[in-house]
């Protein structure tokens, strides 16, 4: 596997934290990417789940390295092939003063899929899954099948309280109904200016060393460096790739940087005959191109990955040939990353019979993943030169996510051909696969971030089984062909792997998580 360049060293030579966690008063951080909304079940985002684990607790909690650990849950464990038995911790008080028991567990579970206007929820992980209180502090998940992901799957789920559950999305965006088990209590939260939180000064676990924390979305990278540097922020997320060099020497900052499992990648549309931003020459209109597996393959083979990881990301990105960087669970060992190859791209156009090539849009965010305009742009002059005359449009992922998922008529997806990225939130290769390349089924929760609407039933019978595979590697090896199969099919493109990287303020350092997040409990003083 190859590895990133720059200034990776620095950051795992940092990460040796010899630090003391001594009491610490307001800790300010610049992000560069804001959260949708402070429902923690209205859209399952990276910048949404980073801020809502610091209100609500999982059952499950997570490592840096995703490893799982007790939350809310002292112990699970399979009681039966059909039962998991989570047996709850007590003492345990919500910010209002209530008690945390099993009725909560059961509301919440009940509530996260269903969430409306969801542009991508929670149903990937609790669909097919009945949730029974057994007594005030013992739950059991039952399910159709033997289902040994259980633990993986619940870790992603912020536990709200039982008079939460008829809370609606703006009830949370306005605090009412913001009210957790977590380490801070909601303080306020002004969208594009600032969320405060204060310090759960009766939280049941280890208590923060910050009494407050204020997040202040900064969605330019160089305002966010001049933040740092002003001394307006402590700590900045997403630190731009062309200033990591700079900062690097400048004795006053701190870096921390880390290989994410954020894969990002193109979703083409494999469902319409007719693709409202493909046209033929001209603007006419075309039979969809993209449903051609070898129109697919001429896309993958025109992107010249390493020329988007060296000089879009400044080296600081990993290739991609799969969902997941090696190292984690269900990653196949048979797949490379796609060779650049522009004069093959052209044969296999002329093959599908579009020898003078067709034009499209990519469609992007421009704020949510690291370089992600500079990106498109970048796809988009590759694809041009092969024949396929590319535009780019981008915008805002407050507007983008909800149009890419359901915005055309029938709450279709709206775009063709788009840009976006996948962290595995489980940690292991299901994730993606249920949620990106199985075939759509909102009932069943798969599909639910599947935007081409791939579909391919041997994928889907694979990932099925394996989610009811209890022996390890069986469940590994069927992942991995599973992946081998969508991958090959070019049910989506992956163009590389994020690396992270954060800069604080003299004294203070990050422990940098393979799920991005920007956690309170990775913060030190030293």
């Amino acid at each position: 596997m190859r590895k990133f360049t720059t200034a990776t060293a620095v950051a795992f030579g940092i990460l040796a934290l010899g630090t003391t966690a001594v009491s610490a008063e307001k800790l300010t951080i610049g992000l560069a990417s804001e959260p949708t909304s402070l429902d923690p079940h209205f859209h399952n985002l990276g910048p949404n789940n980073a801020m809502s684990v610091h209100i609500f607790d999982r059952l499950i909690a997570q490592d840096e390295k995703q490893r799982l650990s007790p939350g809310l849950a002292l112990s699970w464990k399979p009681v039966d092939d059909l039962t998991w038995e989570f047996k709850l911790r007590q003492g345990v008080k919500f910010h209002d003063g209530s008690d945390f028991n099993a009725d909560d567990v059961v509301c919440t579970m009940a509530r996260a899929p269903e969430v409306p206007n969801s542009p991508s929820g929670y149903g990937t992980y609790l669909k097919g899954k009945e949730v029974v209180k057994i007594d005030d502090y013992t739950v059991h998940f039952k399910t159709a099948a033997p289902y040994p992901l259980m633990g993986n799957d619940i870790s992603t789920i912020p536990v709200i309280s039982e008079a939460g559950c008829a809370a609606t999305t703006e009830d949370f965006n306005a605090g009412t109904a913001a009210i957790g088990t977590g380490p801070f209590k909601f303080g306020s939260y002004t969208p594009g200016e600032s969320i405060v939180l204060t310090r759960n000064d009766n939280y049941w676990g280890d208590a923060p060393i910050w009494s407050e924390v204020v997040y202040r979305p900064i969605t330019s990278g160089p305002s966010r460096v001049a933040s740092l540097l002003a001394g307006d922020v402590d700590m900045i997320t997403g630190v731009p790739t062309t200033d990591i060099a700079t900062l690097k020497g400048n004795g006053d900052v701190t870096l921390s940087q880390g290989a994410s499992n954020r894969v990002i990648y193109l979703h083409l549309d494999q469902f319409r005959e007719n693709s409202p931003f493909v046209k033929a020459n001209g603007g006419g209109d075309i039979k969809n191109p993209l449903m051609d597996v070898r129109v697919r393959t001429a896309i993958s083979k025109a992107i010249n990955r390493d020329a988007i990881v060296e000089r879009v990301m400044e080296g600081v990105a990993i290739p991609a040939g799969q969902l997941l960087p090696e190292g984690f669970f269900g990653v196949s060992d048979k797949l490379d990353v796609v060779a650049y190859d522009p004069e093959g791209a052209k044969a296999l156009l002329a093959e599908a019979g579009y020898g003078d090539g067709f034009e499209m849009t990519i469609h992007g965010p421009n704020d949510r993943y690291i370089n992600d305009a500079k990106i498109a742009e970048a796809v988009a002059q590759m694809l041009t030169r092969v024949g396929i005359k590319t535009a780019v449009e981008t915008m805002p992922r407050s507007v983008y996510f909800g149009r890419a998922s359901s915005g055309a008529e029938g709450n279709l997806p709206e775009f063709s051909f788009i840009l976006v990225g996948w962290g595995a939130g489980t940690g292991e290769a299901s994730s993606p696969l249920k949620s990106l390349l199985h075939t759509y089924d909102k009932s069943r929760g798969f599909g639910a971030s599947n935007r081409g609407r791939y579909s391919n039933p041997e994928v889907d019978r694979m990932v099925e089984e394996a989610l009811a595979m209890i022996d390890e590697t069986k469940r590994q090896n069927l992942l991995a062909r599973a992946t081998e199969l969508a991958i090959n099919d070019l049910g989506i493109i992956p163009l590389h792997y994020q690396v992270n990287t954060w800069a604080a303020k003299k004294g203070i350092r990050y422990k940098a998580r393979t799920d991005e997040t920007t956690l309170y409990s990775g913060v030190y003083t030293n």
